[in-house]
């Protein structure tokens, strides 16, 4: 994409958006923290036990604002800090705004336009829609399945109004590469249905992986379709994704179970996620197996079994109580993780809390 062509687009959509009238704002602080005990047990250096931060959900500190512009039109904001409780260091390799930094203008009637560090629509689809253990736990999805990279850099988003349940988004990260508008760059979208019982999302994310030294790889591209059904008393969820090309599949952890094989990145692959939740008790229990085919090299596959409880204490308030498992085949080295930790064996047991303020 022509860069005056891009930034034209966006000023114009920020025009569009706005409106001179001013009104109330306001700014609030919430977040959440989520220490567990971890074990993790099949890695190459031997069974490891951890109190870790982040296993149901990231630890994070938010911070979020809105201007009432009129005319149904707000300014809006988000800077999303993560950090690990259990040793109060930052997460996301350090960054301070790791999870999400935005800014953007918000219509009722014209839809929301965003600009910052974002996830991509893939992620979403799969964590908000394909998921039951909701990308956290020892059942987080992207201990096998394709994760499409989580989240965008220099990315403009805009989503569309919902009509009569559908909903859509689009999002394009810059590659910022001095000479090339296409290195390094990143686009997303996704079609969402939500009526009734239904849930169902249909995703896509592309990513450009030439570099300012290395030009002519192959993009990697994944295709994801998910759904849940809330049946009462068993809420069922499917997903199925189709990843081809360099990085559309995640590296499994070099600490793999394994230690005679290397392993490799799969450069095609399809995920099929089949898992459901139900209420019990005070809380609900949480069941899903996920399996890799993998189809771009000595037929790695994997799958993983994964069953969980949380028990709510309150609205704000939660224990959990996890397992997963996954069974790599022909030297396949994935492990399982948990919402942050990254696993050093294929099996984990969780155990821990978390509170949302």
């Amino acid at each position: 994409m022509n860069t005056p062509y891009l930034a034209a687009a966006v000023l114009a959509a920020l025009a569009a958006l706005a409106n001179p009238a001013r009104a109330q704002s306001s700014v609030s602080i919430s977040g959440m923290l989520d220490v567990g005990l971890v074990h993790e047990s099949g890695g190459v250096a031997g069974a490891a036990t951890k109190v870790t931060s982040g296993v149901e959900k990231g630890s994070r500190l938010l911070f979020r604002g809105s201007e009432d512009l009129g005319g149904g039109t707000s300014a809006i904001f988000l800077l999303e800090s993560g950090f690990q409780a259990d040793s109060g260091t930052l997460g996301q390799g350090g960054l301070l705004f790791g999870r999400q930094a935005y800014v953007g203008l918000a219509s009722r009637n014209r839809g929301t336009l965003l600009l910052g560090r974002q996830y991509t629509p893939n992620y979403v689809t799969m964590a908000t829609v394909g998921d039951p253990f909701a990308a956290g736990l020892a059942g987080v999805f992207s201990s096998v399945f394709a994760n499409s990279g989580g989240r965008m850099n220099n990315t403009v988003k805009y989503l569309t109004p919902r009509v009569r349940g559908w909903g859509a988004e689009f999002a394009y990260g810059a590659g910022e590469v001095a000479g090339s508008t296409r290195t390094g760059s990143s686009a997303g979208a996704a079609l969402g249905y939500s009526a009734g019982r239904l849930n169902a999302r249909l995703g896509y994310h592309y990513r450009n992986n030439d570099t300012a030294t290395a030009q002519g790889r192959s993009p990697a591209r994944n295709v994801l379709l998910a759904a849940n059904y809330d049946f009462t008393r068993i809420k069922a969820y499917f997903a199925y994704g189709i990843n081809r090309g360099l990085n559309s599949a995640q590296l499994p952890a070099a600490n793999a179970y394994r230690a005679a094989v290397a392993p490799v990145a799969s450069t095609d692959s399809r995920d099929l996620l089949l898992g459901a939740t139900v209420p019990l008790g005070a809380g609900k229990l949480i069941a899903s197996t996920i399996h890799k085919d993998d189809r771009g090299r000595a037929d790695q596959d994997a799958s993983l079994y994964a069953l969980g409880y949380v028990y709510y204490l309150s609205k704000r308030t939660d224990l959990y109580v996890a397992y997963g498992y996954i069974d790599n085949r022909n030297g396949a080295g994935y492990v399982v993780n948990s919402a942050i930790d990254v696993g050093t064996g294929n099996r984990a047991f969780n155990l821990g809390m978390r509170h949302v303020f």
